[in-house]
């Protein structure tokens, strides 16, 4: 097909977006002419009897007339960080999902170690699960498992109850059956964060080390948002665009001055997710202007704070569109405000010594 194509002269082309299906057309297409991918919502189905010939009559004719618009599809590169960003996403649901498991069949089996530590991902619980793994049940042994700050909180002989239980041979092997799993889903989250680390170092590392100077941006969120928008801000006209595109814009649904709803739009739930992830993090940072405004809008204005961290997100959003597109580090103007408070106080302090 492609061959015909170019024999023919075609030098552009557009196709629905229908799940995964249009992506090996896309790569044998994508050196040979110029593409766009249309959202089916956006294009209007034609009335009457439908086919697939009558549809791409209707894709050709509207593209012959410049009436669609392209989404936004990445270079090459940018999607094979995408593939590896995504694992990683479902690489961390399936460790979250099967984290409780090894406690659940702990308890079945009388052991209740995780009533007395703070998390069940902390050294004192992972070293008393890989014992057991490994076939070791005496209380006596598994407790040395255990941090002594613990054993102090609660006392050796409560603590020595709570880790003795009756395992079977068939409760030990699903045991080390979930542990080995936890094991694997760990390695391979690593080893694709390690991949996607090293393709931003080799192909941006300019804007790879630009985004770690945002507060709560570190390595695993520099590379999740290079993955995710790319560095080339042409394909967003404005920051709002890039809103709307990862769906934290504000919904606009008004009718004779009562709002029915605020709710988010629907976008990129990929990169959406990290920079929800991101403004926890920023809000929770000393001296900085994402703290500061979670302060005055939850304490001061008394504002719900999961709606302050979808707008910290959507302003960390807009933080690194102008930080990408204009090729600039990340100003924090909470910083700046103080700066210039300070300097302003040094001058008045200076002109009063010189009038005294």
């Amino acid at each position: 097909m492609c061959n015909d194509m170019v024999d023919r002269g075609v030098t552009e082309a557009a196709m629905e977006s229908t799940a995964v299906y249009w992506v090996p057309v896309w790569n044998e297409l994508y050196e040979s002419m110029e593409l766009k991918l249309v959202n089916p919502y956006f294009i209007r189905q034609l009335p009457g009897r439908k086919s697939d010939v009558r549809d791409a009559q209707w894709i050709a004719e509207c593209l012959l007339k410049n009436l669609i618009k392209g989404s936004f599809v990445p270079e090459p590169i940018v999607q094979d960080m995408r593939k590896l960003n995504r694992r990683i996403f479902d690489l961390q649901e399936d460790l979250t999902y099967y984290s409780n498991k090894p406690d659940a069949a702990l308890q079945r089996c009388g052991f209740r170690l995780s009533n007395y530590v703070a998390r069940i991902t902390g050294k004192s619980y992972r070293k008393a699960v890989e014992a057991i793994a490994s076939g070791v049940t005496d209380p006596d042994e598994l407790i040395k498992c255990v941090h002594g700050r613990i054993i102090n909180k609660h006392g050796r002989e409560t603590m020595l109850a709570a880790m003795t239980g009756s395992f079977s041979t068939t409760d030990i092997t699903v045991i080390r059956q979930y542990w080995e799993l936890l094991a694997i889903y760990t390695r391979q989250s690593e080893e694709c964060q390690s991949k996607l680390t090293a393709l931003c170092e080799a192909h941006f590392p300019t804007e790879y080390k630009r985004l770690q100077t945002i507060p709560g941006v570190k390595e695993r969120a520099a590379t999740a948002i290079i993955a995710e928008t790319g560095v080339d801000m042409k394909m967003f006209a404005t920051a709002a665009s890039l809103e709307g595109w990862c769906g934290l814009k504000p919904r606009n649904d008004v009718s004779n001055g009562r709002y029915k709803s605020r709710k988010i739009t629907h976008g990129n739930r990929y990169l959406r997710q990290i920079l929800i992830e991101i403004s926890w993090t920023a809000s929770r940072t000393r001296n900085c202007f994402f703290s500061n405004f979670s302060y005055i809008q939850v304490t001061q204005k008394h504002k719900s704070k999961m709606k302050i961290q979808v707008a910290i997100a959507r302003k960390i959003l807009v933080a690194v569109w102008h930080m990408l597109s204009k090729q600039e580090d990340f100003i924090d103007l909470y910083l700046k405000r103080l700066e210039e408070q300070r300097l302003m106080e040094e001058k008045i302090r200076q002109l009063e010594s010189k009038m005294a």
